[in-house]
């Protein structure tokens, strides 16, 4: 599987799991274990969770699923809300994620969303945090260019580990100038939705004929060559969301597709990258 190095030269599997929408039905939570601790017994050990999905009940779940294992071979990442990114919440809002995960300290913590406290504030808290052993490093999500920049002109704001944020095939605006930013400076993309959210884009991805071809070359699935996309791609790893054991199999067999060159100038002339600046996408 492809690993991702962290800027502390942590390395980490190219694919994790995500946990958006699990956790909150009680009908489906024994799948949902089932998949998170086939996943984590398969290399999957990267958890990515938030203060924010179900209210905490996905942090609850996770909490649940990791009990079992030995917690030094995990990664465990979770998210703090914009208006509680400040001192007077962030470190309530840390201790109560620790709380549901069962844990005493986050290998990595994100800012969820640029909200009103000022950046330099926030960083400010997270360095504290790591200080008291809370968290081992921190980063930022749903971030820009633009809120990167202005990021780094915060004090310790250099020391971000990781920025998350949404990128598959059929949203690619992060290919025009935030990656080479990124990879400029040794920090790694956590692609999350990186299947794409079901809807019509989902459909005209997976019902594409180049995807299919490509697929097809490869004996694999399309959702398959659509998360292959993704970890192709330098310095950017994947955090795909599911609660069936069925799926995170399939998932952890694309962390082994190697995309040929052919595969990747077809999948890139049916989906190219923007020629010029958009809007980030987020969801």
């Amino acid at each position: 599987m492809k690993t991702i190095r962290l800027p502390d030269g942590t390395q980490l599997p190219g694919v994790g799991q995500g946990t958006w929408y699990l956790g909150e039905r009680p009908g489906t939570r024994a799948s949902e274990l089932e998949a998170l601790r086939w996943g984590i017994q398969n290399g999957l050990t990267l958890i990515d969770t938030a203060e924010m999905y179900g209210d905490g009940a996905a942090e609850e779940l996770v909490g649940e699923a990791i009990a079992p294992f030995p917690r030094e071979n995990l990664f465990l990442v979770s998210k703090v809300y914009p208006w509680n990114a400040g001192r007077g919440g962030i470190f309530r809002a840390c201790q109560a994620s620790l709380n549901r995960l069962g844990t005493d300290y986050l290998d990595l913590y994100l800012l969820h969303w640029r909200g009103g406290v000022p950046l330099g504030e926030t960083v400010a808290c997270m360095e504290e945090l790591k200080k008291e052993g809370k968290i081992r490093r921190w980063g930022v999500s749903n971030f820009d260019l633009e809120d990167m920049r202005e990021l780094f002109r915060a004090e310790q704001g250099k020391n971000c580990a990781v920025v998350q944020d949404l990128y598959h095939l059929g949203s690619r605006g992060v290919d025009y100038d935030l990656l080479p930013f990124l990879r400029e400076r040794g920090i790694p993309l956590m692609a999350y939705s990186p299947l794409a959210q079901a809807g019509r884009l989902r459909r005209s991805l997976l019902e594409s004929e180049t995807v299919q071809t490509v697929a097809r070359r490869h004996g694999v699935t399309s959702v398959q060559v659509l998360l292959a996309f993704v970890l192709a791609q330098e310095g950017v790893f994947a955090i795909p969301r599911t609660g069936r054991v069925g799926h995170v199999r399939e998932n952890r067999a694309a962390a082994d597709i190697c995309l040929s060159p052919e595969d990747l100038a077809l999948l890139n002339g049916a989906f190219p990258a923007p020629a010029h600046k958009v809007r980030l996408d987020m969801i």
